[in-house]
């Protein structure tokens, strides 16, 4: 089974546009350089991320969990013409590298780069936004989603990654640890609210789509 889902996407990435030249270079110096580059969104899901973004057509965007700001650059590509992304970041090592790559985006003007913890930093932002991208601790995800929503506009997005899991939301005995279950509260909680409209992609690990009515 993986090896066919392996086949697959790299039919769809033999099929898309190519991956522009500096996330080719962000995407290797991050395999190469930095721990747990998996984490890193890469070229399908920065596609997706950009696509998305140009359909919703956002002025401001909040990012948790820049990472080293792959996804960042893939979703300032999509914004309206002007716009502004304020990302978080917990782990300040990684700061000169995502400030790096930022300028040679030609984007640090768009860009505010928030580093320490998310739950502290989100008070502190006072704005609404029309997108959220929800990638930082799954262990938080239910805190995030309460934290975001008063600063989510009316028929404003979140998008939330890794929301399947790697598929332990549907293993027996579940949850068995803190990370699953961060994400199968946040899941049961978006079910739950009538106040927003959601759809679940069973993309890569999960990337749910919710919009506030």
């Amino acid at each position: 089974m993986i090896f066919l889902y392996k086949l697959i996407e790299q039919y769809i990435l033999n099929h898309i546009d190519e991956q522009p030249p500096l996330l080719k270079e962000l995407e290797r110096y991050t395999n190469l350089n930095v721990l747990r580059p998996r984490m890193l969104s890469g070229h399908l899901q920065g596609s997706v991320l950009t696509m998305l973004c140009k359909m919703i057509n956002p002025s401001s965007i909040l990012e948790i969990g820049t990472f080293t700001g792959y996804s960042t650059i893939c979703l300032a590509e999509g914004m309206k013409q002007g716009g502004h992304i304020h990302t978080i970041e917990i782990n300040d090592e990684l700061e000169d590298v995502i400030v790096n790559f930022f300028e040679k985006a030609g984007l640090i003007s768009n860009i505010t780069l928030h580093i320490g913890n998310t739950i502290d930093i989100i008070p502190k932002i006072d704005q609404l936004f029309d997108l959220i991208f929800i990638d930082g601790d799954k262990r938080e995800y239910p805190k995030y989603l309460e934290l975001i929503l008063p600063k989510l506009k009316t028929n404003g997005y979140i998008l939330a990654d890794n929301t399947l899991w790697d598929n332990k939301v549907i293993k027996p005995n579940m949850p068995d640890d803190n990370y699953t279950k961060g994400i199968m509260d946040f899941n049961k909680i978006v079910k739950n609210d009538n106040e927003l409209e959601k759809i679940i992609l069973p993309f890569r690990d999960g990337l749910t789509i919710i919009r506030k009515k």
